[in-house]
């Protein structure tokens, strides 16, 4: 071939490299978004930040496809109807703009998992208990048979597992919480891949409630804790952290609000009853322990 040809040749290729390169990337994104079970429906859909002539969707080591697009529109749908194990998979897509130009970048990856119900969905337990103190470490066990598999612990509200743990022999994880908060309050769940099948899971199995409360003051500390009270009496606190809030008017509500005590002395337990009004925690165990309200009483109220 002329070396004129060659050149000739060489620099189209520079320029459409070239051209591709400048292409914005295009997303990805699956519907439904999760919860897809094997035999269901699902599409893939690739948005583009350009119109297109062609885009491609790519299996991660599987099937690609691609399809025409008429340029006024701005996605390209890749539907599988009835979904089958080897749909399930790592996927990407790219376009072009025109064949004198290169293809773009391909997508972020996406991952299509399908829910594989001949599977039965893994127990689950929680320790040291359910309502703890903040700060605490707690371990979440799930296990099943031993399918050699990887384990994921999802929590409620939450579109991607929390963790992941890779087959270790004996079919159960144990998933550690350190150091939480009220923040990790909620609902948890576990999930297994079998061996074999990254992409296909078991049902999500029954499920735990954590609750993370605010640590009570010590016993023997010198400041109460700081109940905003409206009046000057006894201010009734639980001896002891509870999954609950505070309330209004009523020891066995939910909200800060004023409330009656009597029987009780500083130092001492009381019944939450009596006289002055102050801010009071609902009592669980009914147990309390009462300080002064900073402010002084209103006797007219």
């Amino acid at each position: 071939m002329a070396p004129m040809v060659v050149a000739l040749i060489l620099g189209w290729r520079l320029v459409a490299a070239s051209r591709a390169q400048q292409l914005p990337r295009p997303s990805l994104s699956l519907h439904p978004s999760q919860g897809v079970s094997l035999a269901n429906n699902v599409t893939l859909r690739c948005h583009l930040p350009r119109l297109a002539a062609w885009v491609w969707l790519y299996q991660e080591r599987g099937w690609s496809y691609n399809k025409g697009k008429e340029k006024e529109q701005n996605a390209a749908e890749f539907s599988f109807v009835s979904t089958q194990r080897e749909h399930a998979g790592r996927y990407r897509c790219q376009y072009r703009v025109s064949w004198s130009v290169g293809a773009s970048e391909k997508s972020d990856p996406v991952e299509l998992v399908l829910t594989d119900h001949s599977y039965s969905p893994p127990s689950i337990s929680i320790h040291p208990e359910q309502c703890v103190e903040m700060g605490t470490n707690i371990t979440i066990r799930c296990w099943n048979k031993d399918y050699g598999a990887a384990f994921l612990l999802h929590k409620d509200g939450s579109s991607d597992p929390l963790q992941r743990q890779d087959p270790s022999g004996g079919g159960a994880a144990n998933f550690t919480l350190l150091v939480v908060t009220p923040a990790d309050s909620g609902t948890y769940r576990c999930s297994y891949r079998p061996r074999g099948y990254p992409f296909v899971s078991s049902p999500l199995g029954d499920s735990v409630m954590l609750e993370v409360t605010t640590t009570a003051a010590p016993l023997g500390g010198s400041e109460p804790p700081h109940l905003h009270a409206p009046h000057h009496g006894w201010v009734a606190v639980s001896l002891h952290p509870v999954c609950m809030g505070v309330v209004a008017g009523n020891r066995d509500t939910q909200t800060p609000g004023p409330h009656r005590c009597r029987g009780a002395v500083p130092g001492q337990s009381g019944d939450g009853t009596g006289e002055g009004l102050c801010g009071c925690t609902r009592l669980w165990p009914r147990s309390l322990l009462c300080h002064r309200c900073p402010q002084p009483l209103d006797t007219e109220r």
